[in-house]
């Protein structure tokens, strides 16, 4: 009778631990912890957002700007908020190349052995970037207001620019994520991403005025989303039309993130 009731105490079932709430959320903010160290303990990673963004500027406003406005002050005024948009786009590139790395090493193998959402370890790498941005917008505004650059409207409509411009680099972070679960070496997710995004980023308004353009290219520029977010970034910036260019800029940001972001899921957790 005793070695019964033993037994039926050592094999009664124990009761589940109830899974806590949010685990999803609560699994990326941990991972996205996890990016943004990675990126502060190896600061190297940050060089195509700050000394990048800023030897183009010079380039441009020194090489550029007398022929194109007559001098280099009126000319950086045009370009830096064109050059933020196409730094801070650039900068979702390395959200796919280090997902793809991520991947060949191993490191998602050591994610999906561990307790958590399936999706954490995506949705984390791709929050945690978001410093890339901050870094990237912070720098070059420094550096633009050395050089001469002023905003020419008000703060709040500047940092307005800034978040419209966020909203649209990360919704077309998740095109460098897609690439990152596709392609099979980090090199080649950066290989389609430049060949993807230069003629969305240099075929705009950023070099010149979207007038003295050829007519097929005006064509393009005119349907570019990306013109949108440049042209937003001016007008909140410097002056000019707001309204349009911003709920485009938000539009095509929903339109990517809608399409891309569900596409870019869905890879991961096939490779996954």
């Amino acid at each position: 009778m005793t070695v019964t009731e033993t037994r039926a105490r050592t094999t009664a079932p124990v009761a589940a631990t109830e899974p806590r709430p949010f685990g999803l959320i609560r699994h990326s903010y941990t991972l996205a912890r996890r990016s943004i160290i990675k990126t502060i303990r190896t600061p190297e990673q940050l060089i195509d957002v700050t000394l990048q963004p800023l030897i183009f500027l010079v380039m441009f406003v020194y090489l550029l700007g007398g022929a194109v406005s007559g001098s280099t002050e009126a000319y950086l005024q045009h370009i830096l908020p064109a050059i933020m948009v196409q730094t801070v786009i650039f900068a979702g590139m390395a959200t796919g190349v280090n997902l793809n790395t991520d991947i060949a090493k191993g490191v998602f193998d050591r994610f999906r052995s561990l307790p958590i959402a399936r999706s954490a370890p995506l949705l984390g790498s791709v929050a945690g970037d978001l410093i890339r941005y901050l870094v990237a917008i912070v720098s070059l505004m420094l550096f633009g207001t050395l050089m001469g650059f002023r905003v020419q409207t008000d703060p709040l409509s500047a940092l307005l620019a800034c978040v419209v411009t966020v909203i649209f680099a990360f919704s077309v972070s998740w095109i460098f994520v897609l690439f990152g679960m596709l392609m099979r070496e980090p090199g080649g997710v950066q290989g389609v991403a430049f060949l993807t995004m230069f003629p969305l980023t240099f075929g705009t308004s950023m070099i010149a005025p979207e007038e003295t353009l050829p007519g097929w290219l005006q064509a393009w520029v005119g349907i570019n989303p990306v013109s949108k977010v440049m042209d937003a970034a001016r007008g909140l910036m410097v002056g000019g039309p707001v309204a349009g260019p911003v709920l485009w800029s938000l539009a095509w940001s929903v339109v990517f993130f809608a399409v891309f972001a569900p596409l870019a899921v869905r890879a991961y957790r096939r490779k996954a």
